[in-house]
């Protein structure tokens, strides 16, 4: 019975986002972990050469596409899941999961009120919905959904083999680690679980969810992976060492200094749908919604109808 899995791994630069898949060498069943689709916020352009990639490596290796995995609902890309199943069910001539914690659903009630979004387009758009634990596998190889909450409160790792798949809970140890501004999030619960990451044996191997290489002097290269070892010894700012208190004052004041994510609001409104896009409007086009931020006093509209001033 295989141990180990074979792992590809797939750079998408424009997001710095790592895309896996995850397959037994002996039956060729395989997963997917967090695969990108290609967005163009200047164009609103949905495109697929990050995905389609995935599916000739999969049927160049013989693989069988078994789950589409997501560690969360990502904030800074769209996911090609659903595309994927679509895809995949028509190449291999079986349907794949598309796979999450349980724990989307608080993030699936925090935001569809905000973006407008009916509940019909989120509700039950996952196919399966990981517990905490829940023991499945790779064809023959055990693996285990673990929660990581911290950077979202649905943020899963998923232990496959000697590995770990752990999302934005960790990121390479010249990087450090990810915010926890989002709501639901919290440094508090993201150094407990980075504790949790770095209490696996110290030759497990740590793939993250995103990389920004540092440059300049330091690592110019995506890097895929870490043992647990290199991150205990040198995470910037998780090592051991690294007080909890220390930690989250850190984080809590980094966190306040930052931006919003380039693809924050189209990508949430398609991802707490899994992947999907909202229905055709009376128009014929498909509509995500951008609220608009005002800097300084918001001028008045004047209403055509009652011809009385309303404040925008």
């Amino acid at each position: 019975m295989a141990s180990e899995p074979v792992i590809s791994h797939i750079f998408h630069p424009p997001t710095g986002t790592w895309q896996f898949v995850v397959a037994d060498p002996t039956t060729k069943s395989a997963v997917i972990i967090d695969p990108v689709l290609d967005f163009d916020p200047a164009k609103a352009t949905i495109s697929t050469p990050t995905a389609d990639a995935l599916l000739s490596l999969v049927r160049e290796q013989g693989y069988k596409i078994e789950k589409l995995i997501e560690t969360h609902a990502h904030a800074d890309h769209l996911t090609a899941a659903s595309y994927l199943q679509t895809r995949l069910a028509e190449q291999q001539q079986s349907r794949p999961d598309v796979c999450i914690g349980r724990r989307i659903n608080q993030v699936q009630e925090t935001f569809a009120p905000r973006y407008g979004i009916p509940r019909d387009e989120f509700q039950g758009v996952f196919d399966h919905l990981f517990e905490d634990d829940e023991v499945f596998r790779v064809g023959s190889i055990e693996a285990k959904a673990i929660h990581l909450p911290g950077h979202t409160p649905d943020q899963m790792g998923y232990v496959i083999g000697g590995n770990v798949f752990c999302g934005d809970s960790l990121f390479n140890a010249d990087v450090g680690s990810a915010r926890c501004d989002f709501p639901g999030g919290s440094a508090l619960d993201l150094y407990a679980s980075v504790r949790k990451i770095l209490s696996l044996p110290e030759n497990f191997k740590i793939w993250t969810g995103h990389d920004y290489p540092p440059g300049g002097e330091g690592r110019t290269s995506p890097l895929p992976c870490q043992t647990v070892r290199e991150q205990k010894e040198r995470n910037k700012h998780l090592r051991d060492g690294v007080a909890k208190d220390e930690f989250v004052e850190w984080r809590k004041e980094r966190d306040a200094g930052l931006g919003e994510p380039r693809l924050l609001h189209y990508s949430l409104q398609v991802n707490v749908r899994g992947g999907r896009f909202p229905r055709v409007s009376d128009a014929g086009d498909r509509m995500l919604h951008v609220p608009i931020k005002f800097e300084g006093q918001p001028w008045l509209a004047r209403s055509t109808r009652m011809g009385q001033a309303i404040p925008l």
